[in-house]
């Protein structure tokens, strides 16, 4: 039988493991970045195309958890890495609860116009940029859009792009998000999001590899052969990952999805863990991270 002594000190030792866990999930997204690899070469892919693509998703730019120093530092570490093309993924709008103010976009889009690849960079909006932006619904150009074409950044919104590398082409496609307002002209159906993905691809005009950009992974089930790797964001892993689980997941495919590279049928789908928080500023064995994936 345990005695009151060794209850209390077993007591005491269990408080200070969770408060040093507690604290450790509160420092994670402010202290940790880390740089998430992956290389591949999907089916289709053209041969001896060489392509380093850097992806960055939900920043979620708010005090003090993501501030402007930080945005900038994230912009650095991702320079440093010479990708040739730079994928932003959406949600740079703060969806934080717990928070001392929120970033103008005008802020945080001047900080990511550090970013510098030869091929450029390019991006797509989030949920919250459309979802904690007013007058985004009527207007049906979020602030955050407007802020990223300020600084020279473009907005995919089902739209595509042929680049290419070394003489190589590909194409750059980007989808609208899945769970933004549907806006007035919308199908009397339809519920939510302003994604098209058949209208997307009808833009791929010839058999050069496409790379698409959603926000969201839940529209990977619908992504046609034709598409050589999906690149997502939004779930940040869950936020808190235990044992490579997550016990709570922003999808409806719940863990499916949730994080890293995900083959299906022979169809690529890269998820990152993302570099910000949502609704509470807690990262527990998911860190803020920068993806460089190395295609060919």
């Amino acid at each position: 039988m345990i005695s009151r002594r060794g209850f209390l000190k077993a007591l005491g030792g269990g408080i200070a493991t969770v408060a040093a866990l507690a604290g450790y999930a509160v420092a994670e997204p402010l202290l940790r970045l880390q740089t998430k690899r992956y290389a591949l070469t999907p089916p289709g892919w053209t041969r001896g195309l060489k392509l380093r693509v850097a992806v960055l998703t939900d920043i979620h730019a708010c005090e003090p958890w993501m501030p402007i120093d930080r945005i900038e530092a994230i912009c650095r570490a991702a320079n440093v890495l010479e990708p040739d093309i730079i994928c932003l993924l959406g949600d740079y709008v703060s969806g934080m609860r717990l928070s001392t103010g929120n970033v103008e976009p005008d802020a945080w889009a001047q900080a990511l116009s550090l970013l510098r690849a030869p091929l450029g960079v390019h991006a797509v909006l989030g949920n919250h940029d459309w979802l904690e932006d007013p007058l985004a619904e009527a207007s049906g150009i979020p602030l955050a859009r407007r802020a990223l074409e300020k600084v020279g950044i473009p907005v995919y919104s089902n739209s595509a792009v042929r680049l290419e590398k070394d003489g190589r082409p590909f194409w750059l496609a980007g989808l609208e998000d899945q769970i933004a307002p549907p806006g007035p002209s919308a199908p009397a159906r339809r519920h939510k999001g302003r994604d098209d993905l058949p209208g997307t691809l009808k833009q791929v005009s010839d058999d050069a590899p496409v790379i698409l950009m959603a926000h969201e992974p839940d529209i990977f089930p619908q992504v046609p052969d034709r598409v050589s790797l999906t690149l997502s964001g939004h779930t940040h892993g869950g936020q808190v990952r235990l044992f490579g689980y997550a016990p709570v997941v922003p999808s409806r495919f719940g863990n499916r999805y949730a994080y890293g590279h995900v083959v299906e049928g022979g169809r690529n789908l890269i998820v990152s863990g993302g570099l910000g928080c949502s609704m509470l500023p807690v990262r527990f064995g998911s860190p803020p991270e920068i993806n460089l994936i190395e295609l060919g």
